[in-house]
């Protein structure tokens, strides 16, 4: 099971319980692997949100057995630097500072650092050095927020 079907089954469990899963990391190994949910609210995360999520999904996984083999569950909140994957992120997080990196080049440059303009269903605006970008989301790699005086 890839990621992304991975979170088309979590999601509704997250969500159910009052959060947004808003990043997912699989990492799978010979001996053990890893599934890390971050999952965010707009009041924030604390220990007790990410307990609650761990024993659901805990118990989901157990049920569903979507992963083969051994695995670690962590759930933890996206952080300062959060990784934006969806439509929804950027429009949350216009005129804030982003980092950006790119799958290829666009100018010349694979990574860009700058205030996010704008965002829609195809691209992000990212303004770096009173210049504007635009980028189409399916040539991202990553784009993480850059928390305020970093």
């Amino acid at each position: 099971m890839t990621g992304d079907e991975l979170a088309v089954l979590l999601e509704p469990t997250v969500e159910r319980l009052g959060y947004e899963l808003a990043d997912l990391e699989v990492r799978l190994g010979a001996k053990s692997g890893l599934v890390r949910l971050f999952i965010d609210k707009p009041e924030g995360i604390g220990l007790e949100d990410c307990e609650k999520v761990s024993r659901a999904v805990s118990a989901l996984l157990d049920v569903e057995d979507p992963v083969p083999g051994n695995y670690r569950l962590e759930v933890s909140s996206p952080g300062l630097d959060r990784k934006l994957r969806k439509v929804e992120h950027f429009q949350r997080f216009i005129d804030e500072v982003v980092k950006v990196k790119l799958r290829f080049p666009l100018e010349g440059r694979r990574r860009f650092r700058g205030k996010l303009l704008s965002a829609d269903d195809e691209n992000i605006v990212v303004e770096v050095d009173g210049e504007s970008y635009s980028i189409a989301l399916a040539t991202i790699d990553t784009v993480r927020l850059v928390p305020d005086g970093v």
